[in-house]
């Protein structure tokens, strides 16, 4: 089986311009999924967020273009372009600091 090779940042800057179109400021593909994980590409216009949420059994978050911050209850992660965190096991947002790409690998099983 052949596999798709995607370029992120021509998926990151296509979902953008949807995002800026978008009353949400949002967009997202998801360009990977099989039985244990799946990556999504998540787009957000500068000051767009995905509020609190509860978290998957473990999940990377790469900055895939702009400025972002992490946030749960009682910390926050700024990153940016190039840099991966962790997503923290407990609920958690996220804020576009500036128009943002962001690639999320989550496993689908604890």
């Amino acid at each position: 089986m052949a596999r798709e090779i995607r370029d992120l940042h021509e998926v990151a800057g296509r979902l953008l311009g949807e995002a800026q179109r978008s009353a949400s400021g949002r967009a997202a593909e998801t360009i990977a999924s099989g039985s244990v994980q799946r990556a999504t590409v998540i787009a957000l216009t500068a000051d767009a967020e995905m509020g609190e949420h509860d978290s998957p059994p473990a999940a990377l978050l790469q900055v895939i273009s702009g400025r972002v911050r992490l946030r749960t209850h009682d910390e926050n992660w700024v990153l940016e372009a190039g840099q991966v965190v962790p997503v923290p096991s407990r609920r958690h947002g996220l804020d576009a600091l500036e128009d943002s790409a962001v690639l999320l690998t989550v496993a689908l099983h604890g």
